[in-house]
């Protein structure tokens, strides 16, 4: 399966059905009543117990609980990816649906993110791009988030790739001017799935133009 290539242990639980969500809503209540080391200590215990639906509850959780999003719990939860989260399809959720709030309501800043740069956890460093995305939209400083994007353009583990590669794609459709120079810079040194995924979506003419010289 594409986003579970090192393995999916699932109870096959139906994330859609009703009492899934009843469950979910009862947790999250008493989570909020317990306080936030309550709410760190549980998503530890779940992610860890390596169980698909177990680790999704945690970072549902996470997004429930909006207002226990400080930059202690941006850091426990950047410590699951040593603890459990290891597949694109959890790391694709809590980036976008928890890591990206973080920054979108100025509880971290993009440093503390950047950081994850140097994991030796491959999908930290996915979560990096992925995050971003969200980012892009509105009034942000595209020149600044490229910047953060220039450790994995050079990043060996394919996760890491498509993740940055997605992050540029959806960053060219809002500033292709700015995302093209970007591109250009790499076009002959970064891996090539990278600009797969960057120029995928675009009209053949600018995928030409970006595929043409690379290095395979």
């Amino acid at each position: 399966m594409r986003f579970f290539a090192e393995g999916y242990d699932a109870y096959g639980v139906d994330a859609n059905a009703p009492e899934w969500g009843r469950r979910r809503q009862a947790w999250a209540g008493k989570l909020r009543e317990a306080g936030p080391s309550a709410f760190l200590d549980a998503g530890d215990a779940l992610v860890r117990s390596g169980k698909y639906e177990e680790a999704s509850f945690a970072i549902l959780l996470a997004a429930d609980l909006k207002e226990y999003r400080t930059p202690e719990a941006f850091k426990r939860i950047g410590a699951w990816f040593g603890g459990g989260t290891r597949n694109g399809a959890h790391t694709d959720m809590l980036s976008g649906e928890v890591l990206s709030a973080f920054l979108l309501q100025g509880k971290v800043a993009l440093e503390d993110l950047e950081r994850w740069r140097n994991s030796p956890f491959k999908f930290q460093r996915r979560a990096v791009p992925v995050t971003l995305i969200r980012l892009l939209k509105g009034k942000a400083d595209h020149a600044r988030l490229l910047a953060a994007i220039e450790p994995p353009m050079m990043d060996s583990e394919k996760v890491v790739q498509q993740g940055t590669g997605w992050f540029l794609g959806e960053c060219w459709r809002r500033e292709p001017e700015l995302t093209g120079m970007f591109l250009m810079k790499y076009k002959d040194s970064s891996p090539r799935i990278i600009f797969q995924y960057a120029t995928e979506k675009m009209p053949p003419r600018d995928r030409q133009r970006f595929r043409r010289e690379h290095k395979y």
